[in-house]
């Protein structure tokens, strides 16, 4: 089986860390990354910036130079980020703004139609949000006017599921990423979620799974295999990220 993974960290002291929320995360190199992965068949990827690295490009830059081609990468910018630094961050593979509204985010949502939008249409990057679905409500229209949008570890609340659907049936895409993280039903909501919208659904590790109750483990995998059949599994794990990723290039 191959594993696109859409959403892992990779933490390097050389680079600027911040605290954040009185957090400051472990250590996680691109070696640790590939030795805790070792056993999977990675094929391909997605380096995600934390609230904890700020606006540093520099480390993920440096990441997906040494994870390879078929990485990407997912930064954070400030809103008056220049064109010819999200161009130049483009032909260095990443492909993605996240706003990281669940911990103190560094933009503001009051910026997002804005970004999103400008990305887009300079790039064609999409937008990522980490946040409690049951916010949602708040900003489902402007989400659903956004060309690209993708939201993590499956929304995070039971609360804010029937939103979390209502957009995945605009073509919102959701990262089955941090099983732990959430009060959801992990295999329910997974299910809900792919019965809407197969091409929606992309697997992350999650890894090093900094500040969720429950480290990433292969007992992740199995609950995937044993609530899809294999042609959807096909999907979660490999092709459903690696077109929502490739294609931004």
């Amino acid at each position: 089986m191959k594993l696109f993974d859409s959403h892992f960290h990779i933490i390097d002291y050389n680079y600027p860390i911040i605290e954040n929320q009185g957090y400051l995360p472990p250590n996680y190199s691109v070696q640790n990354y590939k030795k805790d992965t070792k056993n999977l068949n990675i094929v391909g990827g997605t380096v995600v910036s934390g609230s904890f690295q700020g606006f540093d490009q520099q480390y993920l830059t440096n990441a997906l130079n040494k994870l390879g081609k078929n990485f990407y990468g997912v930064t954070q910018l400030p809103i008056e980020v220049s064109n010819q630094e999200i161009l130049a961050l483009k032909r260095k593979r990443v492909t993605a703004v996240r706003f990281n509204i669940q911990r103190g985010g560094i933009e503001s949502l009051k910026n997002l139609r804005y970004f999103s939008e400008r990305i887009y249409e300079l790039a064609g990057w999409h937008t990522e949000l980490y946040l409690n679905a049951k916010t949602l409500t708040q900003i489902k229209d402007t989400l659903k006017s956004l060309p690209l949008v993708s939201i993590d570890h499956l929304g995070l609340s039971k609360e804010g599921l029937p939103t979390l659907l209502d957009l995945v049936d605009h073509g919102v895409h959701v990262k089955a990423t941090g099983f732990s993280r959430g009060d959801l039903d992990v295999a329910d909501t997974m299910k809900q979620i792919y019965n809407i919208n197969p091409d929606a659904l992309m697997f992350g590790t999650d890894l090093p799974s900094t500040r969720a109750p429950r480290p990433f483990s292969k007992k992740d995998i199995q609950l995937v295999q044993e609530s899809f059949d294999e042609q959807a599994c096909e999907n979660i794990f490999y092709r459903n990220a690696l077109n929502w990723y490739q294609k931004k290039q």
